[in-house]
């Protein structure tokens, strides 16, 4: 018989793992001011030019769920038992505080479906640690019982720990509204996929191993961070990329797109311009028009739905 899947099981052995591996006494972050959520400054003429936008969207929603420009299926969180509850652990109490208070303002900000309440069922993990291979080692071990053959050989690289990237982690897809995670069909997607694959279903390139299976939505997010690389970021920039890859399914975010964005913090293309310090104008109208009418049973706008409504954003403001 097949376990059924646990999300509170797992978070809470990744942490117990992480308190007991972990000596952050090096890291050094810069006090952070409050959550509050303030309007950036436009993009320039410039930085809207020819197909930034096109770029921006294409690279914010790298996740593989067929989209088109006439079609809507881009992942996210869709409400009710498919709503952001956040937690992080590592930091200090205040900083852990602040970094989930920061994601929580964000969220709603953008019109994502947020669960009340400090006490609410969390399924977005964000863990600080300087031991990150503990805990990617674990969460690999459990993916590879738990799915058994469908990370097996050269597929089980898709989730296993990699060294080169501050911050990594996965994305757990699938199931509806009022569904539990332990009864749904569930796709386990990498931040930082290693391999790349045909889709099941398609003749297309992606990274999704069950042909369509696991549907559009969000059911959980883990992301390690490993402080021995973020020492020399502010814990706002920080929490903004986090919040960042918690509410979009960007799988790969190293870009240096023309419209710059929180996920230039740390990108390996972006060393041209000065890195941004929190989340961006772009950044925020995308989430926006990601949650545009988010009933939880409608689709997503298309990407180029969603770069109209970019634009107007930015004519509002």
């Amino acid at each position: 018989m097949r376990r059924l899947f646990s999300w509170q099981f797992l978070a809470s052995l990744l942490i117990a793992t992480m308190a007991c591996a972990r000596d952050n006494s090096g890291q050094s972050f810069q006090p952070s001011s409050g959550p509050t959520v303030t309007a950036p400054k436009p993009p320039t003429d410039g930085e809207l030019a020819g197909d930034s936008l096109s770029q921006f969207v294409t690279h914010h929603a790298t996740d593989h769920y067929f989209n088109t420009g006439v079609t809507g299926s881009l992942a996210r969180w869709i409400g009710e038992k498919r709503s952001v509850c956040p937690l992080t652990k590592g930091l200090n109490p205040e900083q852990d505080d602040y970094v989930t208070a920061r994601i929580r303002a964000l969220a709603e900000y953008v019109g994502a479906p947020v669960q009340p309440g400090p006490q609410c069922e969390y399924n977005v993990t964000i863990l600080f640690t300087n031991n990150p291979h503990v805990e990617m080692d674990e969460v690999f071990k459990w993916a590879t019982v738990y799915f058994r053959n469908r990370y097996s050989g050269g597929t089980r690289d898709l989730i296993k720990f990699r060294s080169d990237h501050a911050i990594q982690g996965w994305y757990l897809m699938g199931g509806a509204l009022n569904n539990d995670l332990a009864f749904a069909h569930l796709d386990v997607l990498p931040i930082w996929p290693q391999i790349t694959q045909h889709y099941a279903a398609s003749g297309t390139l992606g990274t999704h191993l069950g042909g369509g299976g696991g549907g559009g939505s969000i059911g959980a997010v883990i992301l390690i961070v490993d402080t021995t690389k973020v020492v020399d970021y502010s814990i706002g920039a920080i929490a903004d990329y986090l919040a960042m890859l918690s509410l979009s399914v960007a799988q790969s975010p190293d870009h240096c797109d023309p419209l710059p964005s929180i996920l230039d913090l740390m990108s390996s293309s972006c060393d041209t311009r000065e890195a941004p310090t929190a989340i961006t104008a772009g950044d925020l109208a995308f989430l926006k028009a990601l949650y545009y009418k988010n009933t939880g049973v409608s689709r997503s706008l298309t990407r180029s739905q969603i770069q109209d409504n970019m634009v107007r954003e930015f004519k509002s403001h």
